[in-house]
């Protein structure tokens, strides 16, 4: 009988357990939300995060708070994740750089991203930009690599940083295809095109809402955009997964994606009502026009979903890391 009783005692317990985290749940929110960005504001993460922000305060009826926590490759953002509470009041809109790019390739990061956060929801991917200096006499993906052979050590790129998409997008290229260019890393994206437009650096990938204006300038010219598809904004314009004489270079496709994620143990319930709200955002028209304006795809999804989507990146990016030494 002792061992019955402290059976249904255990069993008791858990129901309880269960239904206060079902009504929390319910509850849920009761104050304002936090959105972490580990960028500075005016940026393309900055853009996503304000935009939905905006709408899952109507969905959720509460205040969403977007709080910028620039520097580190997202570590200040992520250390405010990891010391939060996990009760869905401080969330984080994560990059790719941030979940399985740099974390595929580093192995200093004080985190784990399969173990040390909640995947809560996908909420878009973006294409990237390929783009060269007006003084490099080459006007596709396929001309590039032949110059680049003809002249071994002439070329260099520029990136928004060690551990960015840009490095790490442009380091698999050219794994890929075969050739070697000196790397110069700058602060941000805007910075590369600039350097570009002078002359100074010769080829940069950068996320088409940052490169767009410069290209249709005349500034920097267009080889091709990541990704399976061309942009109805340049059609004219290859997509990768379209240049035969390098194959292998669809993979690089999304250039980037942006996750929300919330701190490591959040209850189940709270997490599907989360997910639910950000799907919601994501379907509706005004977000779906202002996501496609900015050239952005919004994505819908579970949990588990995005769970799986790291976990295929990641994989992608750690394979890639033992072919070659970033520097």
């Amino acid at each position: 009988m002792p061992a019955l009783m402290r059976t249904l005692q255990i069993a008791c317990a858990c129901t309880l357990a269960m239904a206060s985290m079902s009504a929390k749940a319910e509850e849920f929110p009761a104050k304002p939300i936090k959105m972490l960005v580990g960028f500075s504001a005016g940026g393309s993460t900055d853009a996503i995060a304000r935009l939905y922000a905006s709408k899952l305060g109507e969905v959720l009826k509460t205040t969403v708070i977007v709080e910028n926590r620039a520097g580190g490759s997202q570590l200040i953002a992520i250390r405010g994740l990891m010391s939060a509470p996990a009760d869905g009041y401080t969330l984080f809109l994560a990059s790719a750089s941030a979940m399985s790019q740099g974390p595929g390739v580093r192995t200093d990061l004080p985190y784990d991203p399969q173990k040390d956060f909640t995947p809560i929801a996908l909420v878009g991917t973006t294409q990237g930009a390929i783009v060269a200096s007006p003084t490099l006499p080459v006007n596709s993906i396929g001309e590039l690599v032949q110059y680049a052979k003809k002249h071994p050590d002439s070329l260099n790129y520029g990136s928004s940083g060690i551990g960015s998409a840009s490095h790490l997008q442009t380091e698999y290229m050219l794994n890929v295809a075969g050739i070697k260019m000196t790397h110069i890393p700058y602060k941000a994206d805007s910075e590369i095109m600039t350097a570009m437009a002078e002359g100074s650096v010769q080829i940069g990938i950068s996320p088409l809402q940052g490169a767009l204006p410069v290209i249709q300038s005349g500034r920097v010219r267009i080889l091709a955009v990541t990704g399976s598809h061309r942009l109805e904004s340049l059609p004219k314009v290859q997509a990768l997964s379209e240049v035969a004489d390098v194959p292998g270079l669809a993979a690089m496709d999304p250039y980037t994606y942006y996750a929300l994620m919330g701190p490591k143990g959040m209850p189940a319930a709270l997490v599907q009502k989360i997910n639910a709200a950000v799907n919601e955002v994501s379907k509706m028209p005004q977000t779906v026009k202002n996501m496609h304006a900015q050239l952005y795809e919004p994505a819908t999804g579970s949990p588990d979903d995005l769970r799986s989507f790291i976990a295929h990146d990641l994989d992608k990016w750690r394979t890639f890391s033992h072919k070659v030494k970033l520097d």
